[in-house]
């Protein structure tokens, strides 16, 4: 790689407390250069990372996002270049994973299924979206190299960054500074969030739009949350059994007649009796005939791989911890919770629960080397901060969480805003139905369901961390660019039929 090292001064953030002066570097960037094979392209691009400040509304710095930016270097008019924002979740976590190991430049060095190899280090990411995106990762505060500044009391970082609401309105903020800075305001946007970085993308195409005037292009959720809607307790204790069914099929734990089917053969007849008959039925409770209690024990157990007595036991309502720990017990494993491909041993093939989250052990421990290395060695990014995989956030304020309605609420203002949902049949934290569940339930009248699409991968949470699936991810990445870019005469307005 042909480097370029830039060093731009720093500005330093004066912050005063009584008599003490403490100086904090907020506002830093380093830039290099780097380039990358995609699709038998060489992709030349300039990668910059460092901090920008954030303000409170007395114009004080209170902290500095850690972020990295990529842009093609052979682009010289970026007015009509894609800019992708992208975040991870947690909360608590920055934009490593996707960063990584799917939409950036560089990735894991990792087996075909997402499982580590040494040495430690990255390599070429053939797949990346830089050929047709430039894309920006945003740390937020206490995730990555992002802090506060230190005179800041956890009170007063709580009631500034540590909350569904906190979190969208200074990002949004932030956003807005780097869209200034960077001249970027002609370029048609994009944010992508995973996980909780789903809400916090909801909530910020609203933000965008209301606080900033900033109008956006599209919002790719990656793995979704509920997105702070209520699905009731019904729905939600029936709705996770197509994801039961896929985990249960990969383990080879369904009868013949539907291990002998594709997965996506299968999910669809389990995915309706669950609509029609398994929402209703629990929804009747206590008061459901002991007959019809029993039927649906023998059907949820020909889709789960469980036993109809311990779904009995559980009053039809079976607990994804106890799925985790119960559908190998046999043969003495646990199953992962965001990857249920993965498996974990316990110290007792006894109990309610894993002992541990297998998947997440295994990608901290690819993850963690590699994002420590490439700053350093590629990036050349020094610093003594301690690169948070998972910050101190908490208490998180997850209260007034609109975020699912304040996404539709953004798409009906804005015509141009389209929505796509990329979500891993094997993810048990935030599962494929309940994603379809909430677009349903996000627009009731049906009238935006043309921009909106779902997208199901043969993986878990992370979805991009399976060879096969990076592949096919980002290519539903291109062509989602690709289908909502206007063309120069096609006015952002809504038509009579």
């Amino acid at each position: 790689m042909n480097r370029i090292y830039t060093f731009i001064i720093a500005v330093f953030a004066v912050v005063a407390v009584g008599a003490q002066q403490l100086n904090t570097s907020m506002d830093t960037t380093v830039v290099t250069t780097g380039q990358v094979t995609i699709k038998g392209v060489p992709v030349k691009y300039k990668a910059t990372t460092g901090k920008y400040p954030v303000w409170d509304d007395k114009g004080n710095i209170i902290a500095g996002l850690h972020f990295t930016y990529y842009e093609r270097s052979d682009v010289k008019d970026r007015s009509g270049r894609p800019l992708f924002i992208s975040f991870n979740g947690g909360p608590g976590t920055g934009s490593v994973w996707m960063h990584m190991a799917y939409t950036g430049p560089k990735t894991l060095n990792i087996d075909a299924e997402g499982f580590p190899l040494q040495p430690y280090t990255v390599k070429d990411n053939p797949n990346s979206i830089i050929d047709v995106a430039d894309i920006v990762y945003v740390n937020p505060v206490n995730t990555g190299y992002s802090r506060a500044v230190s005179t800041m009391s956890k009170e007063e970082m709580q009631k500034a960054f540590f909350g569904v609401k906190q979190d969208i309105e200074y990002l949004a903020a932030w956003i807005n500074t780097f869209v200034t800075r960077q001249n970027r305001w002609e370029s048609p946007k994009y944010l992508i969030g995973e996980s909780y970085g789903t809400p916090r993308v909801s909530g910020l195409s609203l933000e965008l739009q209301n606080r900033h005037w900033m109008y956006l292009n599209g919002v790719v959720l990656v793995s979704p949350t509920t997105l702070g809607m209520d699905r009731g307790m019904a729905a939600d204790a029936a709705n996770i059994l197509p994801y039961y069914c896929a985990a249960a099929w990969y383990h080879k734990k369904l009868p013949a007649d539907l291990q002998s089917k594709d997965l996506t053969d299968v999910l669809p007849e389990v995915e309706k009796f669950t609509i029609d008959e398994l929402i209703p039925a629990i929804a009747r409770g206590g008061f459901l005939p002991d007959a019809e209690k029993k039927e649906m024990a023998a059907r949820i157990s020909r889709y789960s791989g469980l036993s109809e007595k311990v779904i009995l036991q559980h009053n039809l309502r079976v607990p994804k911890n106890f799925f985790w720990k119960d559908l190998l017990r046999d043969e003495g494993y646990t199953i992962g919770r965001l990857d249920s491909r993965y498996l974990g041993i316990d110290a007792m093939d006894a109990g309610e629960q894993p002992d541990y989250a297998a998947e997440l052990t295994t990608w901290l421990h690819e993850f963690t080397p590699a994002i420590n290395y490439y700053m350093k060695n590629y990036l050349k990014y020094d610093t003594d901060l301690k690169y948070y995989m998972f910050g101190p956030v908490r208490p998180w304020d997850r209260s007034n969480n609109t975020t699912g309605l304040d996404l539709r609420q953004a798409m009906a203002q804005n015509p141009y805003l389209h929505v796509m949902v990329q979500s891993g049949y094997y993810d048990g934290a935030c599962d494929y139905f309940n994603a379809q569940y909430n677009m349903w339930q996000m627009d009731p009248s049906g009238k935006l369901k043309d921009r909106m699409s779902w997208k199901g991968y043969r993986s878990g949470h992370m979805m991009y961390l399976r060879s096969e699936d990076v592949v096919t991810a980002n290519d539903d990445l291109r062509e989602f660019i690709k289908n909502t870019l206007p063309a120069g005469d096609e006015p952002a307005r809504y038509a009579r039929r």
